[in-house]
């Protein structure tokens, strides 16, 4: 069982940077593939981004790429999503979330654990 705790949303202008950090318990955090995805107001929830369990192979939206990172800490239980260049578009509530141990399967799919989710609100 992993639990995740999201922080780092909030209020943001147009243009700006925020990163957002998500807390996982638990031993087993290095072998689970995690994710971020969001969800605008009455829009169905979308893949934002996602970094594998054994190496750095990440991928992202189409949407954010060249503007969002996201990185890990297995020594910190933590992963991160640095959001730059920011546009209304963004402006959701983002999610963490973690695939069973050593998934193998889609980038878009397999999230068996997920956080309570933080609010972005991107103004223009």
């Amino acid at each position: 069982q992993v639990h995740l705790v999201e922080s780092g949303g909030g209020l943001v202008q147009a243009g700006g940077s925020l990163r957002l950090s998500c807390a996982a318990s638990g031993r087993t955090f290095s072998t689970h593939a995690m994710g971020w995805l969001r969800q605008a107001p009455g829009k169905e929830r979308e893949f934002v981004a996602r970094i594998g369990w054994g190496g750095p192979a990440t991928y992202y939206a189409d949407s954010v790429k060249g503007r969002f990172t996201i990185s890990r800490d297995n020594a910190k239980n933590t992963v991160y999503l640095q959001m730059n260049n920011l546009k209304p578009a963004d402006t959701a509530v983002y999610y963490c979330a973690a695939t069973s141990p050593y998934y193998t399967g889609s980038y878009l799919r397999g999230y068996d654990y997920w956080g309570q989710g933080t609010q972005v609100t991107v103004s223009s």
